[in-house]
């Protein structure tokens, strides 16, 4: 491999149209830039410039060089930039797309930690449900929870964590209308639903035995606004379809309780979404590693256990202590 000083040295010679003009230009000696020129020529067997007292000229194959040189050049200076971009404090401003529950119930919490360690980093949340196009509208990260993963081969995918959809009822709702034994019981009963399109409404849900059915409904409410769904689901309303960080506190406490235990709804995988590592900058990739930190203990501490699930008491009762027979008297 050739020294990519000579390389360079030789570019320079080339751009400036001969060895006294780049030494004006660069402050390095006409003798030592045409010894260095010497050397590489020799090195690689080839004439590269033609050199005489009135006229300066680049040989075919020293044009060729000369390309690839640059080429090699902007190469080793986009690495230098890159650990340079690495070690800056991370600043600027970071553009984040999150959806609306994952805002309010995960960065609200975070963002506090995130701003103080790092006080030269500014944050533009842009709240909502739509899926944005990263790229065109220049967003630095995109938060998304989806059934599956983008196959985007222009984006870089970062995984948080899988996120459970539960169906939940008040007790006062089902102590009223009963309690669904199976998916078809649904159609009985009135639900709350977070998708907003009318026209496709259904929940499909897997049971036992790889068991799949798709329930249609017909939703008294249809938001994707999930503190809507909570407080309609703690009133009384019906049936709601949930993420589990959204309810999973509602039910700890008594005030929803899960349907279908034994049937299950796809997960919803909570991931980021931002162009290529390459040139990512110091305050967009700091953000990335901090949720990348945070995020998973999150998702995993609104996990509800299966005593949970069940309304089961998790403390066990103390067992009754048994008295000792009297002692009989000598």
């Amino acid at each position: 491999m050739q020294d990519l000083n000579d390389l360079q040295f030789f570019a320079m010679v080339v751009e400036h149209g001969g060895y006294a003009a780049a030494e004006r230009a660069s402050g390095i000696p006409k003798s030592r830039l045409s010894r260095r020129i010497s050397q590489l020529e020799g090195d690689l067997g080839v004439r590269l410039l033609q050199r005489s007292t009135r006229k300066f000229s680049v040989t075919d194959v020293g044009q060729s060089v000369y390309r690839h040189a640059q080429t090699m050049l902007a190469e080793a200076q986009a690495a230098r930039d890159a650990v340079d971009a690495l070690s800056a404090e991370p600043r600027g401003l970071v553009r984040v797309s999150v959806p609306v529950d994952v805002s309010q119930q995960m960065l609200s919490l975070l963002m506090p930690g995130f701003l103080a360690a790092f006080g030269q980093v500014r944050v533009q949340l842009l709240v909502s449900n739509r899926r944005v196009d990263v790229i065109s509208e220049g967003i630095d990260v995109a938060i998304r929870v989806r059934n599956r993963l983008d196959d985007d081969g222009e984006l870089v995918l970062r995984r948080f964590g899988d996120v459970n959809l539960l169906l939940v009822a008040s007790p006062g709702y089902l102590g009223k209308s009963g309690e669904p034994t199976r998916p078809s019981d649904l159609a009985g009963h009135e639900t709350l639903s977070m998708s907003e399109d009318e026209a496709r409404q259904s929940w499909e849900l897997h049971g036992p035995g790889d068991a799949v059915e798709s329930v249609p409904i017909r939703p008294r409410i249809m938001s994707q606004d999930f503190s809507v769904l909570l407080a309609a689901a703690k009133s009384g309303l019906g049936i709601a379809l949930l993420p589990e960080p959204a309810c999973a506190e509602a039910v700890r406490r008594g005030e929803l309780r899960v349907v279908l235990r034994d049937w299950r709804l796809p997960q919803g995988i909570c991931h980021a979404v931002f162009p290529s590592r390459r040139g990512l900058l110091p305050a967009v990739r700091v953000f990335i590693d901090f949720l990348a930190e945070h995020l998973p203990t999150m998702i995993e501490s609104n996990r509800l256990t299966c005593q949970e699930v069940l309304g089961e008491d998790k403390a066990e009762k103390p067992k009754a202590k048994t008295k000792a027979p009297a002692r009989g008297r000598r």
